[in-house]
């Protein structure tokens, strides 16, 4: 790192680029246009480049185009590591795991809760529909859904959803509403590609007693928000897991069809690796967790 100059010469040369003279870069350094020629000078002499050319307005060179924006971008991350260091002191961060779909529809609602409870959490979100291995991941725990089977972790079973048909007040305006569930068999159905986890028709009308040949598809999904998403439209009926349309169905976007149970075949988990989980504020998440998934436990009954 001998060519690693002064943090005061690298902030006069990241100003100077976004000037077109030394006096307006000395303006807002507050420092004279002669001490920021001098330095511009001494950095070009340090690093043997011609950065700037000098004229009635300064104009970078090559060389300067593509150093400015490494050196933009060093003073932008010092910045932002600053600030967010700053803000975690006396904190601690926690790195979650979970799918894309959970954490929007049922986590971050939950999170400001978490938030007043225990202050000392900073929580990060990552999500990713894939399996975590802990061991190369950057998460220190996550939510999963799936049988449970988890022998190498720490888990514990959060809550297990119900599984129904929903459709917009404005589409059963349009067709009307079903009676019983084998007339959905004449209704636009959304249909979503996908993992076995994922609720199918064919499945639910199995659970229901309804025998099927051939579904009345309108268009296939390939992620669960977008089915929701075409509900909402009123492009069709989709079939939901109901922590997915709590917010929905409450203020009455959504419209549950038929009160028939229907209990996923999978359900959430709390998962970590084994020994952390018992580390104070791991144990505050969990807790937290356990609470609101008793509350879902009884919603979705």
């Amino acid at each position: 790192m001998r060519d690693l100059p002064p943090t005061a010469t690298l902030r006069a040369f990241e100003v100077a680029t976004r000037h077109a003279t030394f006096t307006a870069a000395a303006e807002e350094l507050h420092i004279t246009q002669s001490a920021v020629s001098h330095q511009l000078k001494n950095l070009e002499e340090l690093w043997g480049l011609q950065l700037f050319q000098r004229g009635k307005s300064l104009s970078l060179t090559p060389a300067g185009a593509a150093l400015a924006p490494i050196v933009r971008e060093f003073f932008m991350t010092l910045e932002a590591t600053l600030s967010d260091l700053r803000e975690q002191k006396g904190r601690v961060r926690l790195r979650v795991s979970t799918t894309y779909s959970f954490a929007l529809k049922w986590l971050l609602p939950r999170l400001p809760g978490l938030s007043r409870q225990h202050p000392e959490i900073l929580v990060t979100l990552e999500t990713t529909d894939q399996a975590i291995h802990f061991s190369s991941a950057e998460s220190d725990v996550a939510i999963r859904f799936g049988s449970g089977n988890y022998p190498a972790l720490y888990s514990e079973f959060m809550f297990r959803e119900q599984i129904f048909p929903v459709a917009s007040p404005d589409f059963l305006r349009r067709f009307g509403a079903p009676g019983k569930p084998a007339e959905l068999l004449r209704y636009p159905l959304l249909t979503r590609d996908g993992a076995d986890l994922v609720p199918k028709w064919e499945v639910w009308f199995g659970q229901v007693g309804v025998g099927i040949t051939a579904l009345k598809e309108s268009v296939r999904y390939a992620d669960t928000n977008m089915t929701i998403e075409a509900a909402l439209l009123g492009q069709g009926i989709a079939l939901a897991r109901s922590g997915h349309v709590e917010a929905e169905i409450g203020d009455g976007s959504l419209v549950r069809l038929f009160d028939v149970p229907f209990p996923s075949p999978v359900a959430y988990y709390f998962v970590c690796p084994k020994g952390i989980e018992s580390q104070s504020h791991i144990i505050s998440f969990r807790q937290w967790l356990q609470t609101e998934s008793s509350k879902a436990r009884q919603d979705y009954r």
